[in-house]
């Protein structure tokens, strides 16, 4: 694991930020400002190191940072289009851009006996595929943990409210249910970005 700080997470973001605007980034990017302190605090408590697997969605480049990838090498795959379904097997890294679409392929990773830690959106979390997943892996006994990552919006539509729940906003890392090798995790985050891209118009020459 390698140690980042708020300031030097927002100081990457910000410069992916600029190569959007100024047009060198042709492909949609999503921005994660708002939650560093949340992610850093789950990375020193859980340990997380370069044997452990990561799995994830297109709201990535935090993880990455903080799972070890090279910023030089993750710039790079951003600038040609891969932000939203970053891969590296070196670094036991697994981004996708479709909703769910990390959840078998972790439980499969964490079956083969791999330490696996699968970080997904609230609306993810209120899925068919991620309670099989939680439950598939509870019954074998798997050594994976799940992380709720809760903005309480899908896209632009407040997550809850689509399934008619109460949400208490609370920012603090709690576990909402736990079994002898894994547990499922939750924290909620404001996101200061837009859903995709930044807050203003940019022309592509």
């Amino acid at each position: 694991m390698i140690e980042y700080t708020k300031e030097e997470l927002q100081t990457f973001e910000d410069d992916i930020k600029n190569e959007f605007i100024k047009g060198n980034i042709r492909y949609p990017i999503h921005l994660s400002r708002g939650n560093e302190y949340q992610l850093i605090e789950i990375f020193k408590k859980y340990n997380i190191g370069d044997n452990d697997w990561c799995f994830c969605s297109h709201r990535n480049h935090y993880l990455a940072l903080l799972k070890g990838i090279p910023k030089e090498w993750l710039k790079n795959q951003i600038i040609t289009g891969h932000s939203m379904h970053l891969m590296s097997k070196e670094y036991k890294f697994f981004a996708s851009s479709i909703v769910g679409g990390s959840l078998f392929p972790a439980v499969g990773v964490a079956d083969s006996g791999e330490h696996t830690f699968c970080f997904v959106g609230d609306m993810c979390s209120l899925t068919g595929k991620f309670h099989e997943s939680v439950q598939y892996s509870l019954h074998f006994n798997l050594p994976i943990t799940f992380v709720i990552e809760c903005n309480g919006m899908s896209t632009n539509t407040p997550s809850y409210e689509t399934v008619n729940i109460e949400h208490k906003h609370d920012s603090s890392i709690k576990t909402i249910h736990e079994w002898e090798n894994g547990k499922v995790i939750r924290y909620c985050y404001e996101r200061k970005t837009p859903h995709i891209n930044v807050d203003q118009f940019v022309s592509f020459q």
